[in-house]
């Protein structure tokens, strides 16, 4: 599937690694802390993909390092909405050690973005200011 400049963006300017393999993800999510996989889906099809990889920094940026991001490559994509049995993309996908606390998917509006984050942050067991 073809990415773009703006996922590309992500992985190139802002260092979020790109799992190609489910052992990458596996690894990723399963490590300690709070952890966000971005499923972008198919940018030529989904115009919300770009919205989304403008808007995901911005949402890292206002919670200061509270969790870690990485982007599901196109191999894993299809696995890891299976997995949330959530097949909505664009998708924001948090986990905690391996265990899924939730997903934000479509684009929202910032209020929206900023409660959802604060609400899966709160069920981590994590602190939220």
């Amino acid at each position: 599937m073809p990415s773009s400049p703006l996922i590309e963006r992500l992985t190139g300017t802002f260092g979020y690694p790109r799992l190609e393999s489910l052992d990458a993800f596996d690894d990723f999510i399963g490590s300690p802390g709070v952890h966000l996989v971005f499923v972008p889906g198919d940018p030529a099809r989904n115009l919300e993909s770009d919205d989304v990889a403008v808007i995901l920094p911005e949402i890292v940026a206002a919670f200061e390092g509270r969790f870690d991001v990485a982007v599901a490559g196109d191999a894993i994509e299809r696995s890891v909405r299976e997995r949330v049995e959530s097949f909505q993309t664009p998708n924001l996908i948090f986990w905690c050690a391996g265990r899924l606390l939730g997903d934000i998917p479509k684009v929202r509006d910032w209020d929206d973005y900023m409660a959802r984050v604060q609400a899966i942050l709160a069920s981590s067991g994590q602190a939220v200011a």
